[in-house]
């Protein structure tokens, strides 16, 4: 449907992603620290408004490229698959730093917002991702060329990811020293994520190999 295929293993990829710490987790951690809850929130609303940034400059970008050259876009997928293999072996070889979070300076929250926002938005981390993860689930066929299906994968990202930033934000604040411990709980599923991503990627090389 609108050129999606195998949405419920992007649904179920996008929250495991979600969860594993990361740096939007950290920033979010560290604000919730350093001012509260409110200020958690924002920085939160923040990384969710870059996040659909990225969405928009991906669905527009592949659309187009998709557009041109049913190969090329098909070789974008391969490359990503590849990618999110790499990616899988990192994070499974990564070990735990168990860095503790600093308190960051005061800010208003309107300066929280669009920190966080910038933040994502210039990670190039981010960008190679969205360029890797959103095409291994779109089709090549009818519909695909258009950049709704992109939209709605990217939309159905920033709401898992927004609503356990928004979790993250609420409790932090009250558990920061759990929070600040708990890194091997964060390398295990950062160990598992990396997994699934290997197992996708082979599967997705795979698939590619065989049509």
């Amino acid at each position: 449907m609108f050129g999606i295929s195998n949405f419920e293993v992007f649904l179920i990829t996008a929250i495991l992603l979600n969860l594993t710490p990361g740096t939007d987790t950290m920033y979010i951690v560290s604000r919730s620290i350093s001012q509260g809850r409110t200020a958690g929130i924002y920085s939160a609303l923040g990384i969710s408004s870059g996040v659909v940034v990225h969405t928009l400059l991906a669905a527009f970008g592949l659309s187009v490229i998709l557009t041109q050259s049913a190969f090329l876009f098909q070789s974008i997928k391969i490359a990503g698959a590849i990618y999110l293999g790499y990616l899988g072996i990192k994070m499974v070889m990564e070990k735990s730093h168990g860095k503790e979070q600093k308190a960051l300076p005061i800010q208003s929250n309107k300066k929280i917002f669009f920190q966080g926002m910038i933040t994502n938005v210039t990670n190039p981390k981010v960008a190679l991702f969205f360029l890797a993860f959103l095409p291994q689930f779109i089709t090549v066929d009818a519909g695909a060329a258009s950049p709704l299906p992109f939209i709605i994968l990217g939309l159905t990202f920033t709401l898992t990811g927004g609503t356990w930033s928004l979790l993250t934000a609420y409790f932090s604040s009250m558990a920061t020293s759990r929070l600040r411990k708990n890194a091997k709980a964060g390398t295990i599923l950062n160990r598992l994520t990396g997994i699934v991503f290997i197992g996708m990627g082979i599967s997705l090389l795979k698939t590619k190999a065989a049509s």
